[in-house]
């Protein structure tokens, strides 16, 4: 099985966290990035051949993935970056999923392969694929699709479908609009019981996890029209192939917006959350880093994450995620934060400039501050004026949430 995952498109949902990476490299939970959630399932589940299919503010993912994913020299395993080309058969750029793994399909097909694995690069989950796999051969599928009930309320931005008892999918809708048809596409609760099916969350929904046999893989995208495995091929295939579902019980949570990614970070927090990185049998990797442990200095730290090479002094730390290098000092208050640290130590900062990190008697709650940040002294950021959307010189508001962007400075007194 070879694993191919998908780099993302323009990422709007989740600008400006986009506005300088891709989806898969923004950072999560204070040390991680997205691409590390796919990329270690694929090693827990020993498929070592993976392929990151990359187009859009790719730099940062591509350096992330060639620093962090190296096989020993007596390994067959590679994690290898296949970004964007035009070629002498096409000079467009992807035009959507399926056309990213249709344009990228002759480098897989080099080395011998019996199925492949396709992946999304912006979810939060762990799963073992080989558990897929075995479902996939023992029903002689020819595609399988991971789904996981949802909420009615959700349907509108899911792929949902309904399937048979053996598990064969026989409708499949592509983020249904109208009541009625989401009416249509409800299951039977109480045959779904065990895989989780309540009243409450009627629906099964793809989660945009496919596994193919290659040669279906090859004929399902052969027409060139099919840009979208959920828009165009699943649809298509039903009638076709024997598509099937593979349901998933566990946490699931797809970071397409600046809610959600805010929400699946601070649930770290909580002293049970549903997603842990502690998880020793199937461990989370990143790039291993060099740095000293963190230092606190006179702090008050409540249900929070403190990444590696921190330092905190006298600072009030609550239901917050501190990222790697990240610089808070005295009479600093965090509340319900994302702190996402620091690509380096800034040393060069001369006395008349405003520090990397978290100036002294700032205070920060319900914001996300991204890399690099210089924030200055006495500082407030909270929203008090509670704004749903706004931009300004130096920050931006969406769904509430006070976002710093990277590199920004905020000055000495400024009241976000």
């Amino acid at each position: 099985m070879t694993g191919i995952v998908l780099g993302g498109g323009k990422g709007t949902r989740l600008f400006p966290l986009t506005h300088v990476r891709s989806k898969p490299a923004v950072p999560l939970g204070g040390k991680y990035r997205l691409i590390d959630i796919p990329i270690s399932n694929c090693i827990n589940s020993e498929v070592k051949k993976i392929y990151v299919l990359t187009q859009y503010n790719s730099a940062s993912l591509n350096r992330h993935v060639n620093l962090t994913y190296r096989f020993g020299l007596f390994s067959d395993g590679f994690v290898d970056i296949l970004a964007a080309e035009q070629t002498h058969d096409s000079t467009h750029w992807y035009q959507g999923t399926a056309d990213a793994v249709r344009q990228s399909l002759r480098h897989v097909l080099a080395d011998k392969v019996d199925h492949v694995l396709i992946l999304s690069g912006d979810q939060l989950y762990r799963m073992d694929y080989r558990k897929m796999m075995a479902q996939h051969l023992e029903r002689k599928a020819d595609i399988s699709i991971c789904v996981i009930p949802v909420e009615e309320e959700k349907a509108r931005q899911f792929g949902i479908l309904k399937m048979e008892n053996s598990g064969q999918i026989t409708r499949f809708r592509e983020k249904p609009q109208q009541a009625d048809e989401i009416e249509g596409l409800k299951v039977d609760a109480e045959a779904w019981k065990e895989a989780g099916v309540t009243p409450e969350r009627p629906l099964m929904a793809s989660m945009g996890i496919y596994l193919f046999n290659v040669e279906v893989l090859i004929e399902a995208l052969r027409d060139e029209s099919k840009l979208d495995f959920g828009g165009h091929v699943i649809p298509a295939a039903l009638g076709a192939f024997r598509v099937c579902g593979h349901v998933f019980t566990g946490y699931w949570e797809d970071i397409g917006t600046i809610r959600a990614f805010y929400k699946a970070n601070l649930d770290l927090t909580t002293p049970r959350p549903e997603f842990s990185f502690y998880e020793t049998d199937a461990p989370i990797y990143t790039h291993p880093r060099f740095l000293p442990a963190s230092r606190l200095l006179d702090c008050r730290v409540v249900d929070s994450i403190i990444s590696d090479g921190c330092e905190l002094a006298g600072s009030r730390v609550s239901r917050s995620v501190v990222g790697v290098r990240s610089i808070i000092r005295a009479e600093t208050v965090l509340e319900d934060c994302l702190i996402m640290g620091a690509d380096y130590y800034d040393e060069s900062a001369g006395p008349e400039e405003i520090p990397m990190g978290v100036g002294e008697g700032t205070r920060i709650r319900r914001a996300i501050v991204d890399k690099n940040a210089r924030i200055g002294r006495n500082v407030v950021i909270a929203n008090e004026k509670g704004l749903q959307e706004a931009d300004g010189a130096n920050y931006y508001i969406r769904d509430g949430l006070v976002m710093v962007p990277k590199n920004a400075v905020v000055e000495d007194g400024t009241v976000i």
